[in-house]
């Protein structure tokens, strides 16, 4: 620390290293499991490989902090600006995204040299910073950067996990069985509504998309009291779910007839496995596991979502319903996969509102009144992707520990399924 910092200042950057260390260090911890070789590899377009998260988080502080801030700014190498830019168009051109997986260069060698040599920029242009405006700059810079690694590191779990299911050999992230979920009983929560504030109300950190606050009518609605189980969905495929169009949208139909689905991402009934219910397996992070009935159904479409929803005589919530509903639910935690109701939470209101699944809404991922992208690059975070996407509440099991919140908009198109996303019923 410099001698001459004043002691406010040196308290708040020793709050924003500790939080910047543990940010950081978790990221490569999440690749400890992962072999230099699944650390290179793409398994589709929409996913990315390890090694490029881990270099494209240290190119957001690279790009966005030490080129505007640092002193003598020089890049750890002049290349990587373009290689691992993700869709910031302000920042200048862009290596095609579903070509990340060609990238035998830089080695993960080289890419966590990258991250210590940022790392310790940091570490000094923090402790440099002595004015207190640019003290404010920096900050919100730093928060900004760590929340957006955050959301890298749940992607992270999210393309591994796509990837080892393309291997036949089903390997596992992480070694271990999942434990039996117990069974619990879907009750009906009733909400009275109104008029309510809907939006981020100011307290801690939200993205440009959680804002403004503003007022909204949530006419009176019913909300399910956790969600749907692997075996309410199995008896909707039973029932000839994916074969009666009555039940799914026109895009909805169209879709699942062209991809020839019959059944939820990484569900498997292999050669040999019989009939009936104990034949279906699910892939997770721990591999290959027996298909546990009460655990929530995941890795589901909009489009599934939507059709389960009509067959069960409900419908998916508005963002409004929900985040109104969830203001006062509790975080769980998964395991890395969902987890089914803890007995202790059976009777007691709405359980599974956050870590264990993203929750479809029926809302379109649009702007509230109001609202306004932040200027230059950093103002490609959110808003340019308002069309075409639904909003998803809560969290996933893969979801760092304090990163959820009830206002948070996640969103996604409606035939994503490589996120831990689920169903939740309202009427």
């Amino acid at each position: 620390m410099s001698m001459h910092q004043p002691p406010q200042l040196a308290g708040a950057h020793a709050l924003w290293r500790a939080r910047y260390e543990t940010v950081r260090h978790r990221t490569l911890a999440l690749a400890e499991p992962l072999s230099d070789e699944d650390c290179g590899a793409q398994s589709m377009p929409d996913a990315s490989p390890v090694k490029w998260h881990l270099a494209h988080t240290t190119w957001f502080f690279e790009t966005f902090i030490l080129e505007r801030m640092e002193p003598g700014f020089a890049p750890f190498h002049p290349a990587f600006r373009v290689l691992f830019n993700s869709y910031y168009n302000g920042v200048g051109e862009k290596h095609p995204r579903p070509q990340r997986g060609l990238l035998t260069r830089p080695s993960m060698a080289q890419v966590r040299a990258y991250r210590a040599d940022v790392d310790r920029r940091i570490a000094r242009l923090t402790d440099s910073v002595r004015d207190e405006e640019q003290a404010r700059e920096l900050g919100a810079l730093l928060t900004l950067g760590l929340q957006h690694e955050q959301q890298h590191q749940e992607l992270m779990l999210t393309d591994v996990k796509h990837l080892l299911a393309q291997n036949p050999l089903l390997p596992a992230y992480l070694e271990g069985a999942l434990a039996p979920a117990e069974a619990a009983p879907l009750a009906w929560l009733v909400c009275e509504g109104g008029l309510v504030d809907i939006g981020h109300d100011g307290d801690g950190f939200s993205f440009d998309n959680e804002l403004p606050r503003h007022r909204q009518y949530v006419a009176p609605y019913a909300l399910a009291s956790r969600l749907v189980s692997n075996g309410e969905y199995l008896a909707f495929i039973e029932a000839g779910g994916y074969d009666d169009p009555a039940l799914w949208l026109a895009e909805g139909w169209d879709w699942v007839r062209a991809n020839g689905l019959r059944h939820p991402l990484y569900w498997l009934r292999g050669e040999g496995a019989g009939e009936g219910r104990g034949a279906w397996r699910e892939f997770t992070l721990h591999g290959a596991q027996p298909l546990d009935l009460a655990r929530p159904v995941t890795h589901i479409s909009l489009f599934e979502a939507d059709a389960y929803a009509h067959w069960a005589g409900a419908r998916l919530p508005t963002e409004g319903e929900w985040e109104l509903a969830a203001r006062a639910a509790e975080v769980e935690t998964g395991c890395l996969h969902p987890a089914g109701v803890a007995p202790a939470h059976v009777g007691q209101g709405l359980a599974h509102m956050f870590g264990q699944c993203w929750q479809w809404t029926s809302s379109s991922y649009a702007p509230y009144p109001g609202y306004r992208a932040a200027p230059g690059a950093l103002g490609e975070y959110n808003g340019k992707f308002m069309v075409n996407q639904y909003v998803l509440r809560g969290s996933s099991c893969a979801t760092p520990a304090g990163h959820a919140r009830a206002s948070y908009r996640n969103f996604f198109p409606a035939g994503a399924r490589w996120q831990f996303t689920g169903i939740r019923l309202a009427r």
